[in-house]
């Protein structure tokens, strides 16, 4: 399972950031960047997971 994001739909509005910073990243062209694709753990996991959540433009999701 990898995390994945859809750069049609991110905004770049750093939602995710907020509710991960050790795994997102804005750059200062606001383009995201993954920092971490694959979960450590399962504290991680669900960190991941509440930051696929709290996307408003759904860019965010997990891919098999």
């Amino acid at each position: 399972m990898k995390l994945v994001v859809d750069r049609d739909l991110c905004e770049a509005n750093g939602t995710c950031v907020n509710v991960a910073p050790e795994a997102f990243e804005l750059d200062d062209d606001d383009v995201l960047h993954l920092q971490v694709v694959e979960p450590a753990d399962d504290t991680q996991r669900e960190r991941l997971e509440a930051a696929i959540r709290s996307c408003p433009r759904t860019a965010l999701s997990w891919k098999t």
